[in-house]
C-alpha cells in the first residue's frame, strides 16, 4: 500500500532527474576538464607526481588533526594517548611529504609496488579457490596483470619514483573524465527524447 509519504517523495524525485537531465551540458564539460587535467598530468609525469604527494600530504594532515580531535573523546588515558600520538604522526608526516615531497615519493611508489604485489598474489589464491563453474579464469586473468604491474613498478624502483605516480594520477583522470562525458552524453539522449515524447503527447491531445 503506497503512503502519503511515498508519494510525496515521487514529484521530487522525478523533477530531480529531470533537472539533472537538463544539466548534460555542465557533466560534459566537468568530464572534458578531467580529460584536459589527465593529458596534461600525462604530459608532466613529473609535476603530476608531486601534486600528487602534496595532496597525499594534505590527506594526512587533516587525517592527523582529526585524530587528535577524536582522541579528547576517548575516556581513557591510554586510548587518549594512543590516538593523540597517531594523530601527531600523521601531522609530523604530511608536513614531511611537504618539506620532501621527492622523497615521500619514493616511499608511495614502493608502497603502491608492494600493495600491487599482495593484491594480485591474493586474487591469485583466491581464483584457484574458486569453483570451476565460476568465471575464475577472468579473475586469474586479472590477478596476473596487478602482479605484473606491482612487478615492473618494484623493478624499476626507486627509479621510477619520479613518474609513477603521476602516471597513474594521469590515467585516473582521463577514465574519470571519458565516464563523466558518457554519463553527460546519456543524460543528453535521455533528455532529447523525454523531450520529444512530451511533445507527441501534448501534439495528441491538442489535436
Amino acid at each position: 500500500m503506497t503512503s502519503a509519504s511515498d508519494t510525496s517523495h515521487h514529484p521530487s524525485l522525478g523533477s530531480g532527474i529531470t533537472a539533472l537531465h537538463a544539466k548534460w551540458g555542465w557533466i560534459v564539460a566537468l568530464g572534458v576538464v578531467y580529460l584536459v587535467a589527465g593529458f596534461v598530468a600525462l604530459g608532466s609525469m613529473v609535476m603530476a607526481t608531486v601534486a600528487s604527494v602534496i595532496v597525499v600530504g594534505a590527506m594526512m594532515i587533516v587525517a592527523g588533526v582529526t585524530e587528535i580531535i577524536g582522541a579528547f573523546q576517548m575516556k581513557s588515558w591510554g586510548k587518549f594517548l594512543i590516538w593523540a600520538l597517531l594523530g601527531v604522526l600523521y601531522v609530523v608526516a604530511g608536513f614531511l611529504t611537504f618539506e620532501n615531497p621527492l622523497f615521500a615519493a619514493v616511499l608511495l611508489t614502493l608502497f603502491l609496488g608492494a600493495s600491487l604485489l599482495a593484491s594480485g598474489a591474493v586474487r591469485l589464491f583466491l581464483a584457484f579457490s574458486m569453483k570451476r563453474e565460476s568465471p575464475w579464469v577472468w579473475v586469474a586473468l586479472s590477478a596476473v596483470i596487478t602482479l605484473l604491474l606491482g612487478l615492473l613498478i618494484l623493478a624499476r624502483w626507486p627509479v621510477n619514483s619520479v613518474y609513477i605516480l603521476g602516471l597513474f594520477l594521469g590515467i585516473d583522470l582521463i577514465m574519470a573524465g571519458a565516464g563523466w562525458v558518457s554519463l553527460g552524453f546519456s543524460l543528453r539522449r535521455r533528455h532529447t527524447s523525454t523531450h520529444f515524447s512530451w511533445n507527441v503527447s501534448r501534439d495528441s491531445r491538442s489535436g
